[in-house]
């Protein structure tokens, strides 16, 4: 299974909120390419890049960050937060990101989202599935909304999505354990017709070694890590023994 640690970018900073509450914002480095740069030296790959700003302002914000720890490491970076035109697309892609993840722009510019997906396929757009009481959660999760998470990812996954990336926010940055049986649901329900489950993405509340085994053990094809690194539940040290 894959790890990927996430940085969480306000004002250019790495920060961590607390179920996605822009008032619980904590500062854990001013220098998020250092940050960046410690992950690659423990021998991590993948970087889950969440730019908040352009998530509030509904356009991309902080691409200079991403455009730095591209160039200045070898991270395979998904980037997200705040992708709604065509043009951001095109400046995440030009600014190195592998994968781009859309959220609100899949709830709310279906046609948009389709065309990203037609145009660079399943291996590069991954869907944003963020939920509260397994309702669809957009716009930073500043929004709900009415779409039930099964439904979505079904439809969308029929429409050519194959990687999935799900937090429940009650779980977000709370230590307390991911959404075992959320997840266990989705890898169960969401089979194409050749049997082939979508490629979901753990991410929120990951606390433990034993909880990456277990979400492992559920089928999970990757587990993002935030609050649990910059806490020091989850050492890299660790975590070089999971790669």
């Amino acid at each position: 299974m894959r790890i990927i640690p996430a940085i969480d970018i306000i004002d250019g900073k790495c920060v961590r909120l607390t179920k996605g509450d822009y008032n619980t914002k904590k500062i854990y480095n001013e220098n998020p390419v250092e940050v960046a740069k410690q992950f690659e030296g423990a021998g991590i790959e993948y970087l889950h890049l969440v730019d908040l700003d352009g998530a509030k302002a509904k356009h991309i914000v902080n691409y200079r960050v991403l455009e730095q720890i591209a160039s200045k490491t070898s991270l395979k970076i998904d980037f997200g937060g705040g992708l709604k035109s065509n043009e951001d697309l095109h400046i995440a892609f030009n600014s190195g990101a592998r994968q781009i993840t859309g959220g609100s722009i899949a709830v709310n510019d279906v046609e948009t989202f389709q065309g990203w997906l037609d145009k660079y396929g399943g291996s590069k757009i991954i869907l944003g599935a963020d939920c509260k009481d397994k309702k669809i959660v957009i716009s930073g999760w500043l929004e709900s909304s009415q779409l039930e998470i099964l439904p979505f990812v079904k439809n969308y996954q029929k429409k050519g999505i194959r990687y999935v990336i799900c937090t429940d926010i009650a779980k977000d940055g709370m230590l307390e354990g991911p959404s075992f049986e959320l997840y266990k649901e989705i890898i169960k329900n969401c089979s194409n017709s050749d049997g082939q489950s979508i490629k979901l993405i753990a991410s929120g509340g990951v606390t433990s070694i034993d909880d990456i085994n277990k979400l492992e053990d559920l089928g999970c094809e990757a587990v993002i890590i935030g609050k649990a690194l910059y806490e020091g539940n989850i050492k890299l040290k660790d975590l070089e023994k999971q790669l």
